[in-house]
């Protein structure tokens, strides 16, 4: 029996059952289970684990070099300092010395005060990309110069460098029209190459540049202004360039008056978004004005952290700064794009001897030469063709093609050193013959390497016209069509072969070779 309290408080007996207890023991885990169910959401979340951001101050600023301590960063990271107001300056890490770190401003650093706070930022520096990046200018840093909003790309494009094995990189085979008769018939450049364009100041580089972004056949235009004039910015944009060429083009500008890191980053920029696109199988040419500027800044920022100054007041760390920008250029290794270069280079009072046109000729696959004298006489573009030359055209161009290219030469240059004696009347017709075959052609040469600002030549066009040249059609060196038959046209002599043959007009030495030059080319097309 047993009791039970009722609401009245007495207790009633009741009768115990006789059934057995069939109910399993309870185990530990069993009761557990539904405690910590319980208590699961009584328990504190972890805080995530945040690595403290060491903040700095600025203790020193001597030219444009700003010295920190306090500070715990990687050479090339990216840091910021507080200036006056809500404004933020950024800056990058230059060097450091024991405590010392060397930050170099990539804006102005007006307003800057002692002790201004330093943060590290990230040290992944990029910027949106996409279609709307075709026609804009945009500065170093990758911000809109043209004054319209952001192009809203969905790709985020890192800054760091693409490096490509030596190995794996994809052989210069096609040539690249640029639309500059003088230079797609004797200076054939190829997809890949990378070129420099030495030139003095005022003998038509820019202009030169411009032809080739609008008449290229190259699917997009990268074009970097480093160091040059503000003024010469916009007109390169408007009249050079034009509306046409912009709309496939990508300006990237960085003027004289921007601190000596906006002009390396600039650079920089200008060859990381070429290789963006030549990532995704497009032939990219890449118009750089100029390697000399990226140079000057690069001494600008060695001389002001410490470095001795060498050739020229060039610290070493220059000429180990070329090869690192140029090499980024030419063939993929995926993608199945390319990078054609062309850097212009700037020679003081036209001397090529200068330690920067020394050392870019030595790592460039080319150069094109343009002379002071020749645009005093009136030619435009004033290619020294002597003077220039392209280290992959005999890989890429036919034997006939390249016989020619090698004779032009030949004339141009037989002409050149006997021009005294032809000059004062010392020399007599008819004493040498490879002399009066230069003497007669002399002046449909020079009109064939002069060509119209608005004037594009493609690739065939320049070929065709220098056969017909060297076939004895005079109107050729203006581009002007032959009326002469196939079958009368002269072969032109070997590659290599000499000028003039005993017996033989020279008008009429070169031409077995017009057929299979045409079937050269179009297999090459």
């Amino acid at each position: 029996m047993t009791g039970v309290f009722t609401p009245s408080g007495s207790v009633v007996s009741e009768p115990v059952t006789s059934e057995p207890v069939t109910s399993k023991p309870v185990t530990s885990k069993q009761w557990q289970a539904p405690l910590l169910s319980r208590l699961q959401h009584l328990r504190p979340q972890r805080a995530p684990e945040l690595e403290p951001v060491a903040a700095g101050r600025l203790t020193r600023v001597v030219g444009m070099t700003l010295e920190a301590v306090g500070l715990k960063v990687q050479l090339g990271q990216q840091c910021e300092i507080s200036v006056s107001g809500d404004r933020r300056l950024e800056a990058e890490v230059v060097g450091f010395s024991d405590h010392k770190v060397f930050l170099m401003p990539i804006q102005n650093i007006e307003g800057v005060q002692p002790g201004a706070r330093v943060t590290p930022l990230s040290s992944h520096l990029g910027m949106r990309v996409g279609p709307g990046l075709l026609g804009r200018v945009i500065n170093g840093l990758g911000q809109p110069l043209d004054g319209d909003a952001s192009w809203g790309g969905e790709e985020y494009l890192e800054f760091a460098p693409h490096t490509i094995n030596p190995l794996k990189r994809h052989p210069i085979e096609k040539p690249l029209d640029v639309g500059v008769r003088a230079i797609n018939a004797l200076l054939t450049l190829g997809q890949g190459q990378r070129v420099g364009l030495f030139a003095g100041s005022g003998v038509g580089k820019s202009v030169l540049l411009g032809m080739m972004t609008k008449f290229t056949t190259a699917d997009i235009v990268v074009v970097g202004l480093i160091g040059e004039r503000g003024r010469e910015v916009k007109e390169f944009i408007e009249h050079n360039l034009g509306a046409e060429g912009l709309a496939r083009s990508v300006v990237v500008a960085s003027p004289a008056d921007d601190p000596p890191l906006m002009r390396l980053r600039a650079s920089q920029l200008a060859t990381r978004i070429a290789e963006y696109y030549r990532d995704k199988g497009q032939n990219v040419l890449l118009l750089m004005d100029s390697l000399t500027r990226y140079a000057q800044a690069q001494r600008e920022i060695a001389l002001a952290t410490g470095e001795p100054p060498a050739t020229k007041g060039y610290p070493p760390s220059v000429f180990a700064k070329l090869p690192q920008l140029v090499e980024r250029a030419g063939n993929a290794d995926r993608g199945g794009g390319s990078i054609t270069a062309v850097y212009t280079v700037l020679t003081e009072g036209d001397d090529l001897q200068d330690p920067i046109a020394d050392s870019a000729r030595a790592i460039l696959d080319g150069h094109i030469v343009l002379s002071r004298s020749l645009a005093e006489e009136g030619q435009y573009p004033a290619i020294d063709v002597e003077a220039s030359i392209s280290r992959v055209m005999p890989n890429i161009v036919a034997k006939p093609h390249l016989g020619m290219a090698q004779r032009f030469k030949q004339l141009l240059a037989l002409y050149r050193q006997n021009r005294d004696l032809i000059s004062i009347g010392a020399y007599t017709a008819g004493a040498d013959k490879d002399i009066d075959q230069a003497i007669a052609m002399r002046p449909h040469l020079r009109n064939y390497l002069s060509q119209g600002i608005n004037e594009s030549v493609p690739f065939p066009d320049s070929l065709n016209t220098l056969q017909r040249l060297f076939n004895g059609d005079a109107g050729a060196s203006q581009g002007q069509a032959s009326t002469k038959a196939d079958a009368s046209a002269p072969v032109i002599p070997r590659a290599g072969a000499g000028i003039g043959t005993a017996g033989e007009r020279p008008a009429n030495k070169a031409a077995r070779a017009s057929a299979p030059l045409a079937r050269a080319h179009n297999r090459q097309k």
